[in-house]
C-alpha cells in the first residue's frame, strides 16, 4: 500500500508528466484558455491516461512479452489509446453534450498527446503489476488535470494583468509555466528517505 501511495504522489507532484517531464505542454497550451474547458480536458485526460495505462500494461504483458513481440510496442499502445480515447468521447457525448462541444478539437487530439502514449511506454519499464500500472496512471492523470487547472487560473488572471506587448500571448503562457515548474520543484524531496 505505500508503494502505491509513493505511486500517487511521485506522478502527481514530483515527477508530474507537464512539469518534470515536460509531456503534454500542446494542450496545456491550448486548452487552457478557461477553467471550465481544463477542468473538462483534465477529466478526459485522466480518465484516457488511467485506461490507457492499465490496457497497455496488461497487452504488454499478456501478449507482447510472451510472444516476443515487444518491437511492436508503440504500434500497439497507439490502438490500445485510440479505443481508449474514441470510449472517453462517446461517453462524454452521451454525459454532457454541452462539455463536448466545449472541448471540440482537443478531445480527439487526447490520442495524439505525448504524456498518453508516454505513460504506457514508461509504465512498461515501471510498474511490476496491473495495479501499481493504474496508479501510475491515475496519478499521472490528476497530476496533468491539476497542473491543467492552476495553469488555466493563472492565464485567466494574466488576461487582465498588464503584460508588456512583447510577452503578450504564448511567450508569459511559457514563462508562467517555467515558473510553475520552479514552484513544483520543491515536491522532490518528499519522496526522498
Amino acid at each position: 500500500m505505500q508503494e502505491l501511495w509513493l505511486i500517487m504522489v511521485g506522478t502527481v507532484l514530483v515527477n508530474n508528466l507537464v512539469l518534470a517531464k515536460f509531456l503534454g505542454l500542446c494542450p496545456l497550451l491550448g486548452a487552457s484558455q478557461r477553467i471550465e474547458l481544463a477542468a473538462g480536458m483534465a477529466m478526459a485526460t485522466t480518465f484516457v491516461l488511467t485506461l490507457s495505462a492499465a490496457l497497455s500494461y496488461l497487452v504488454d504483458n499478456l501478449l507482447l512479452q510472451p510472444l516476443q513481440l515487444e518491437y511492436l510496442r508503440i504500434i500497439s499502445f497507439i490502438l490500445v489509446i485510440a479505443a481508449a480515447v474514441q470510449l472517453t468521447e462517446f461517453t462524454i457525448r452521451r454525459i454532457s453534450p454541452a462539455l463536448h462541444l466545449s472541448l471540440g478539437i482537443y478531445l480527439p487530439l487526447i490520442t495524439t498527446n505525448c504524456a498518453v502514449l508516454g505513460i504506457a511506454l514508461l509504465n512498461t519499464r515501471d510498474s511490476d503489476n496491473l495495479l501499481a500500472a493504474l496508479t501510475y496512471g491515475l496519478g499521472a492523470g490528476i497530476g496533468f488535470g491539476l497542473i491543467l487547472i492552476l495553469f488555466a487560473a493563472l492565464r485567466e488572471r494574466l488576461q487582465t494583468a498588464d503584460v508588456p506587448v512583447s510577452f503578450q500571448g504564448p511567450a508569459i503562457a511559457l514563462v508562467s509555466a517555467g515558473i510553475m515548474s520552479m514552484g513544483f520543484l520543491g515536491f522532490a524531496g518528499l519522496t526522498r528517505g
